[in-house]
């Protein structure tokens, strides 16, 4: 993605690539020549020409973008000594010079140089070249300069830093927003397959983009009519007079290829594919999907779909309806996103109905290239959307998305619907994760997951118009006993607080209303207000005594207002003249109190987390990382002797289960050891020499997990002997059984994991070991590294939490030693990709700290970066 929002095909220098070459250096300026070359240098000669394009993508690694069929840049390092050190230098053409392509080429020279064990690039700068010096300068890379013999060298560390990571989003951020806004924001339509048939797909669209009274030309496409509509059309888009900036396909699959391919020609920047027939429907229609991004990025083209419903923007200045919805909703500040085409039309149905405006709207049917997270980094910057709507089916990059969604969030809320299922079009991946673990992520992230669409919009028409609650306080006033009764039962059960409810009587009027209510809000942090009379009467007089009291207190204000669900007009706040959409103030009703509540339990949960510091990873002592990588690289070769004591199971080069003491000690986490005894005179000489109470176990924790298998608080040698008997007849004389120092008690028992999810990465679990608690699965998740917010979190989420506080009999334990123990944890999860899983299982909380009595990690080896990291993938 290049820096004005298009795109560009990054590859590597070929043979073949000779004559593009050549072409590709007819096109620069002198000057560029100049500052290349230091010196004049008309054309290249057939050694120049082989040498540059004949590399051996080791000591001499070369890369070239291409717009179309033509080379727009190269750059090139070549290996010096010593031999972690290589020169660098790149060329742009001057047409699109200014477009951020050195910036993406330079990102992935770098990650191919550090693959290739190069540490530092050298670039010799003419003084005069402020261009080359200041893209070095603002990669984020630690850049020295040495002024000798008329030139600038400037010398590059590649190492990873993190102003560099940060230079790399923020650019990331800036091209994938702007990519977007071209499309939301043309010029100009051209509709393809736009017919006089009634009924058809094309031409519904070209009916709704007049409807809406676009204000750019619009050019309908088709072979054989010379007009349609009314509009005059055109036997195909070269014949357009002017420039399109979008083209909207509605045309069979078969022949979207071609038409694709005659869009580039024209200079088309975005494509809206309507049409279907493409990766759901099988592998041949998924390599029609794929040949169809891999044109349209190679001539630097955005595509929405295939298989979708369209896109709109409602901006006044736009007023673009290139949807299949013939009613879309008013203008408003709400961002919608669906990934279902079919969905899509009753969606917008429901937003319009409920009177709630949106700012714009993405169908992105099987998401083969814009997705969910090119409109989240949209969102962000658009000054016309407060509020984020996502209705996923997939998540294309789930690491991305949730960097993404905690920033995003911290300014806008992010509301989304999951589905369970992932629909055969989505080039979407298949989480390891259960669906319990996503909802945990989400929250993390500050994300709003709820459960159904109607939920979806009863959050967002609250979070649109009415500020965020301070806090869990609720208020409720009302003229039904039952239905203010239902009001408090439904705070309660939703975590709030509610107050006392004052039911004013059928007969309540205004100002009753007014009184009421601003007594009730000058005590809470909302309020849920019941309008229900017998008989219909003075319902204005009411609503604007409400809208008049919420607008005072500053605080959020919600109804059931005669059974409306949405946006009442009696409720919303005026715009200018002409505007009837509701605006910042207006009140949302809701069918029954319940309803209200619940969508206010959201709000007032979503405020929380953003009252809440976003939180740093902690700097923690006695870490040593580079001997945990030792460690792990031992274990996957298969040296036993370099991964000292890590008895492991597996064959070099696959997933191999080791004991993770020794990688926790790597971490600053002591695993207290378990000796096996062969029998029972050795077990005795085990707990003599450990010394204090011991226990006796099976030695394999799935045993020892087993109820009735741990022998505990043993002081003697006779009782010693008696538990390994025990044991022994119980489990069978072949069952190898240990010897442990036993924990301080009281201690309550838990369980830290790591997973491993390929698009995830590192994601840190947490559970108490009780079997109540590891039947109903009651584990929290957070993605690593954990912040000592996400470690609190993590202990705090579990529904058995209370046993950890001292709550139900139980004794409170060290909280701050288990939170520490989850940073350590999500540090090595972070660090160590190739721990696929690893439990720490137990680990007893006690008051004074916490001991690790046994852990166990598989290993497996790290064949590809995981997502979101490293240069972003432009083909």
């Amino acid at each position: 993605m290049l820096s004005d929002g298009g795109t560009a095909h990054v590859r590597p220098i070929r043979p073949d690539d000779a004559a593009m070459l050549r072409s590709f250096y007819s096109r620069l300026s002198a000057e560029s020549i100049y500052f290349r070359y230091f010196g004049p240098r008309p054309r290249l000669t057939d050694k120049d020409v082989v040498w540059f394009t004949n590399v051996d993508y080791d000591n001499r690694v070369a890369l070239i973008a291409t717009i179309g069929t033509e080379m727009v840049a190269v750059v090139r390092y070549d290996r010096i000594s010593p031999r972690d050190h290589a020169e660098v230098a790149f060329l742009v053409e001057d047409a699109h010079q200014g477009r951020g392509v050195a910036s993406v080429l330079m990102e992935h020279l770098r990650a191919a140089a550090r693959e290739r064990g190069i540490k530092t690039f050298i670039a010799d700068v003419l003084p005069g070249n402020h261009r080359m010096m200041g893209l070095f300068r603002q990669a984020g890379y630690t850049a020295q300069s040495q002024f000798e013999d008329g030139v600038v060298r400037m010398t590059l560390d590649l190492s990873s830093t993190e102003t560099a990571q940060e230079v790399r989003l923020a650019r990331e951020h800036r091209a994938e927003a702007r990519s977007i806004a071209r499309l939301l924001n043309p010029e100009s339509v051209a509709v393809i397959g736009a017919s006089r048939e009634p009924g058809g797909i094309g031409q519904a669209v070209l009916r709704n983009l007049l409807a809406a009274d676009f204000t750019g030309p619009v050019y309908p496409v088709h072979r054989q009519v010379r007009a349609v509509a009314g509009v005059r059309a055109y036997r195909n888009v070269s014949a357009i007079d002017g420039e399109v900036d979008l083209a909207v396909l509605a045309v069979p699959a078969e022949g979207v290829l071609e038409l694709v391919e005659e869009c580039a020609q024209k200079g088309v920047k975005g494509l809206v594919v309507l049409s279907s027939g493409f990766g759901e429907t099988g592998p041949e229609g998924r390599a029609r999907q794929e040949e169809l991004v891999h044109i349209a990025r190679g001539y630097g083209m955005r595509v929405v779909g295939p298989n979708c419903l369209g896109i709109a923007n409602t901006d006044p200045a736009v007023r673009l309806n290139a949807t299949l919805a013939a009613t879309l909703p008013g203008r408003g500040r709400v961002g919608f996103f669906s990934q279902s085409g079919a969905l899509g039309t009753a969606l917008l149905q429901r937003v319009a109905q409920r009177g709630m405006g949106i700012s714009t709207f993405v169908s992105a049917g099987n998401r083969a290239d814009v997705s969910g997270n090119d409109l989240l980094q949209y969102w962000e910057e658009d000054p016309s959307t407060d509020v984020i709507l996502l209705y996923l089916e997939s998540i294309g990059n789930p690491r991305k998305f949730t960097r993404l969604a905690r920033r995003i969030s911290r300014s806008k809320p992010i509301v989304v619907v999951k589905s369970r299922g992932v629909p055969g079009g989505h080039r979407a991946p298949v989480l390891a994760l259960p669906d319990t673990a996503l909802s945990s992520l989400f929250a993390q992230a500050g994300v709003i997951r709820v459960d159904d669409l109607v939920q979806l919009f009863d959050v967002a028409q609250l979070l649109a118009h009415q500020p965020l609650p301070e806090g869990p306080r609720v208020g409720v006033v009302g003229n039904s006993d039952a239905l203010t009764l239902l009001a408090e039962e439904a705070c309660a059960g939703a975590g709030l607080e509610p107050r006392p409810p004052v039911n004013l009587g059928a007969q309540a009027g205004a100002a009753e209303f007014a009184e009421a209510l601003r007594r009730v809000l000058a005590e809470v942090d909302a309020a849920v207000a019941i309008y229900m009379p017998p008989i219909p009467g003075e319902s204005r007089e009411v609503a604007e005594a409400l809208l008049e009291a919420a607008r005072e207190s500053g605080k959020p204000v919600l109804a059931t207002f005669q059974g409306q669900m949405g946006m009442p007009p009696d409720l919303r706040v005026p715009g200018g003249p002409g505007d009837e959409s509701p605006q910042r103030g207006s009140i949302p009703s809701f069918p029954a109190p319940e309803e209200a509540v619940r969508a206010l339990a959201h709000a007032v949960r979503y405020a929380q987390w953003r009252g809440r510091p976003p939180g740093m990873v902690p700097h923690v002592e006695d870490v040593d990382t580079a001997e945990a990588r030792r460690i792990v690289a031992a274990a996957l070769s298969g040296d036993e002797a370099a991964g000292e004591g890590m008895a492991g199971e597996g064959m070099a080069g696959e997933e191999r289960e080791i004991d993770a003491s020794p990688l926790l000690a790597c971490y600053g986490i002591e695993v207290w050891p378990a000796h096996v005894a062969a029998d029972a005179e050795e077990a005795v000489a085990i707990a003599e020499r450990l010394g204090g109470p011991v226990v006796v176990k099976p030695a394999d924790p799935e045993d020892a997990r087993r109820a009735g298998t741990v022998r505990i608080g043993l002081t003697d040698p006779a009782g010693v002997r008696q538990a390994y008997a025990d044991l022994a007849a119980l489990l069978g004389r072949d069952t190898p059984l240990a010897v442990q120092r036993m924990a301080p008690q009281p201690s309550v028992p838990t369980v830290v994991g790591v997973t491993q999810d390929r698009y995830f990465g590192g994601v840190v679990t947490f559970g108490l070991g009780e079997v109540t608690a590891r039947l109903l699965g009651d584990q929290a998740y957070r993605l690593a590294p954990v912040t000592a917010e996400d470690a609190a979190g993590l202990v705090r989420s579990v529904r058995a939490a209370p046993l950890l506080f001292g709550e139900y009999g139980y004794q409170a334990v060290a909280v701050e030693a288990l939170e520490e123990l989850l940073v350590r944890v999500g540090l090595l999860a972070d660090a160590l990709p190739e721990v696929a899983r690893m439990d720490l299982d137990p680990v007893l909380a006690g008051a004074s700290g916490v001991t690790v009595l046994g852990a166990r990690a598989v290993l497996r080896p790290v064949t590809a970066l995981r997502p979101d990291v490293g240069p972003r993938r432009l083909s």
